[in-house]
């Protein structure tokens, strides 16, 4: 039996799972996302009580989204950009 390069796996995201079919080689950068934005949706549903969970989920965005900016300004990101707006256009697409 032959492995495929892609499998599904679920995101467990500010409450909310999402399968999502991924490479094999980049498990652990979703993995690792989950665990950043699963920390940063805690921070300000902490900070902000009583919000939407997509209140908090865009707040996380924002400040992921301004975090890649300013290391983008300090060097080449492009590949890392293209991950992660990959995983923002899939996330984009389960929430509707």
């Amino acid at each position: 039996m032959e492995v495929s390069d892609t499998f599904q796996i679920t995101l467990k995201l500010g409450g909310q799972s999402f399968s999502i079919t991924i490479n094999r080689d980049e498990e652990i950068f979703y993995r690792d996302a989950e665990k950043l934005i699963n920390g940063r949706f805690s921070f300000y549903a902490n900070r902000y009580p009583g919000q939407a969970n997509t209140t908090y989920l865009l707040m996380t965005i924002i400040e992921i989204a301004v975090m890649l900016k300013k290391q983008e300004a300090d060097g080449n990101l492009q590949p890392v950009m293209a991950t992660l707006n990959g995983l923002v256009n899939e996330l984009n697409t389960a929430l509707k």
